[in-house]
Parts: C-alpha cells; sequence; structure tokens
C-alpha cells in the first residue's frame, strides 16, 4: 500500500530515485548489455522487444507487446490519475555498424527513469502516471510517426527522452551534456525513372536513357547545392541501376533525404529538389514516379524542460548546457513528437574520443562501456526527477505548456 506524503522534498524525491535504481543496477546494465550486443535494424527488433519487455514484467508491470499495430513496439503504464508523462525507447540499430548511433543508451535511460518515477508515485501515493513506449526503427522507418498516427500519444502530456554523443557535440563546446538541441526536419523523395531499353551498341538511337536521367538529376542536385543554406542536406542512394553496360536501361530507382533547420524550409527545399529530378526525367524523355514520404520535423525546443534538465543534472554534478542555438544537421523522428506535446529530447556525453561521433563504428565501441552505461542511468534519474517537477507543479507545467504553443505557432 502506498504512504500518503503531501509533499515530500525535493532532496526526498531524490533519494527515492536513487534507492529505486540502486536496486536495480545489476539488472539494468545486463539489459543494456544484451541489446548493445545484439543489434538490430528497423522493424527487426524483435529480441530488444523481448528483453525490455521480460525486463518490465519481472519488476511487476503489465507490458502490452507489439503496442498500436508495431510489430516491434511495446507499452508499459503505471501510475493513476493525473498527468501523463512519456518516455521514448529507441532501440534498433545501424547496418554493419551495431549501436553506432547509442540507442542501447536511450532504452537505459528511459527505462531507468520509468522505473524510478513509477516508484516514487506509488511511495507518495500522489497522483500522476507514466508511460514507457517502445519506438522502433528511428534511424530508417519513422516509428515515432506511425505511432502518433496509431494513437500513442493521444493522451500525452510531456515527452522525455534522451540521446548519447560526445563531450565535445559542437566544435569547441565542451560539456557533458546539451538539454534542449535543435535537429533538421528531413523528408524522403523516392524516384523511379521509366525509359525503354535499347541494344547499346546497335542501336541506342531507339532507347531512351533512365541512367541519364538519374544521373542528370544527382547532377542538378549537385548544381543546387551552391544555393542551399548552410545547414540544409541533401543525399541520395542509387537503389536499381543497370548491371550490364551493354543495353539502354529502361529503369533505375533512388531515392532522397532532404533536410532543413525548420519544416517551412524544408517544404521549400522539397519543391527545389523536385523539379531537379524532373527536369532530369525532361532532359532524357524520361517518364518520372516520385513518392514523398517519412516527414521528421524539426525539434520545438522547450526553455522549461532544458531549464530542469540542467539543473537537475547539475544536482549529479554534472555541467550541462540547457541548450545550443547551433542546429545539429542530423533528424529524428521525436520532433514529431515535439509538435505534439512538450518534449525534451537532450543529448548527454560519452566519449572524449577525437571523431567519435554518432553513427562512426567508433561510437558503437563507446556506447557499450560501463562509462556510458553509468551516465545514462544518470541521466534516467534527471528524467525521472523532471517528469516529478511537471506531475506535481502546476505553474511550472503550465510555462511549459504556453512555451510549446508559441514555439508551434512561430
Amino acid at each position: 500500500m502506498a504512504i500518503l506524503h503531501s509533499s515530500p522534498t525535493a532532496e526526498e524525491v531524490k533519494a527515492a530515485v536513487d534507492a529505486t535504481l540502486a536496486s536495480l543496477q545489476g539488472p539494468l546494465r545486463e539489459l543494456n548489455r544484451t541489446i548493445w550486443s545484439n543489434p538490430e535494424t528497423a522493424y527487426e527488433e524483435h529480441r530488444a522487444h523481448d528483453v525490455i519487455c521480460e525486463f518490465l514484467e519481472k519488476q511487476g508491470f503489465t507490458v502490452t507487446r507489439h503496442a498500436y499495430g508495431l510489430d516491434t513496439s511495446f507499452e508499459a503504464i503505471s501510475g493513476s490519475g493525473g498527468r501523463l508523462i512519456n518516455f521514448n525507447a529507441e532501440y534498433d540499430a545501424l547496418p554493419g555498424i551495431g549501436h553506432a548511433c547509442g540507442h542501447n543508451l536511450i532504452t537505459t535511460s528511459s527505462v531507468a527513469a520509468f522505473l524510478a518515477l513509477s516508484a516514487v508515485l506509488k511511495q507518495y501515493g500522489l497522483p500522476g502516471r507514466t508511460q514507457l513506449l517502445g519506438t522502433p526503427a528511428e534511424e530508417n522507418g519513422g516509428g515515432k510517426a506511425k505511432l502518433i498516427d496509431a494513437g500513442a500519444y493521444k493522451t500525452v502530456d510531456v515527452s522525455l527522452m534522451a540521446h548519447a554523443g560526445p563531450r565535445e557535440l559542437f566544435p569547441g563546446v565542451v560539456a557533458d551534456g546539451v538539454g534542449g538541441v535543435r535537429m533538421n526536419a528531413r523528408k524522403e523523395i523516392h524516384c523511379t525513372f521509366r525509359g525503354k531499353s535499347a541494344h547499346a551498341g546497335g542501336n541506342p538511337w531507339e532507347g531512351v536513357n533512365a541512367l541519364d536521367a538519374l544521373v542528370a538529376s544527382y547532377n542538378n542536385v549537385a548544381v543546387l547545392r551552391q544555393q542551399m543554406y548552410p545547414d540544409e542536406r541533401v543525399h541520395v542512394a542509387f537503389l536499381d541501376t543497370p548491371k550490364v553496360a551493354n543495353v539502354i536501361p529502361a529503369l533505375t530507382r533512388a531515392y532522397w533525404q532532404v533536410r532543413s533547420p525548420t519544416l517551412k524550409g524544408l517544404n521549400a527545399l522539397m519543391g527545389k529538389v523536385r523539379n531537379c529530378i524532373e527536369a532530369g526525367a525532361m532532359a532524357t524523355g524520361c517518364e518520372v514516379d516520385i513518392l514523398e514520404n517519412e516527414l521528421y520535423t524539426d525539434i520545438k525546443v522547450n526553455d522549461t524542460l532544458c531549464d530542469r534538465y540542467q539543473a537537475h543534472m547539475g544536482r549529479y554534478g554534472r555541467n550541462v548546457l540547457a541548450q545550443h542555438e547551433k542546429v545539429l544537421t542530423g533528424s529524428s523522428d521525436i520532433g514529431n513528437v515535439s509538435y505534439l506535446v512538450p518534449t525534451l529530447h537532450t543529448m548527454f556525453g560519452i566519449t572524449d574520443e577525437p571523431g567519435s561521433f554518432p553513427h562512426h563504428p567508433s561510437f558503437a565501441a563507446a556506447a557499450g562501456t560501463d562509462t556510458a552505461h553509468g551516465e545514462a542511468v544518470i541521466v534516467g534519474k534527471s528524467l525521472a526527477l523532471i517528469a516529478w517537477d511537471m506531475l506535481t507543479d502546476d505553474e511550472l507545467f503550465a510555462v511549459a505548456q504556453q512555451q510549446w504553443r508559441q514555439a508551434v505557432e512561430d
């Protein structure tokens, strides 16, 4: 039975958080190690899904497996009444280089936060709920966007998560982390060029070259780059190209990722890239089918959540910047969530190794260390304390909500 305390002090809440996670130190480390040792790519995270669910069930939580129609998503909810605080657990890896984005540490920090907040809510008998949501396919596949469409966030009041990075996240800026990190909006363009096959040596004039259309579109985008803003990016992967040289190819396929610091900027850049693709088709006489999908929006940074993160990490002896104005040129589907509710997507430092940055093999090694695990647990404690603030301080929550509304309207 819960013990009722009307107003525990901040130090009492922190002590309860610390005690809860100290008692689970071994099992949490093993959970992290298992995910890191068995990297799985987007929508294939079956083992990670199962071991996280089994871990939570052993702690007495009811877990919905394969939640919201996604085979590798899950949901656990605890508490009753009051506001609902969401923690996002990512666990997908990258092809060929494993957990080089450290998503095993995202799971660790979010699971730790969920366990700690659940315990404190139970101990003090205060209203409030917390949701741990398994969010697959962040790297490619837009798992959170699909979860949004399925209603996973419809009753959430605040969303929290943390992502590992280097201690020097920005050139010349060394810290234990950054509370609010701006990231680019991103969308994909999939294109298929259709031409006409012919013998490349015998009668090439009768062919319509789909490879020429693809190369022309690539070169058009290359010319466009000099007019792009410094933080904008366009990347391409050729998916289907000729395998022999003596045939005019009738079909090629590619997909592009287009990034810009804001959703408005992304929409403008998408139009320009689309023109480049269509011009390549027109110049070569090909037809082109274009599909736009997998929108990752920019992240709406929330000042209140960033300030609380800085304060709570300071209580654990960590020097954290509240936020930074520079835009990281990567993207994440947590941005989509930030358009729905006040959201924190913080970065915490795990390595000082030069050149070790997410998506580099050396970062995968760093993400598996005991040091990185220890930092993820401390971050999880801080997320739990932020969640407590949002559940118990009506005035602070109202300020966070007002800041979020203003950011979405801008």
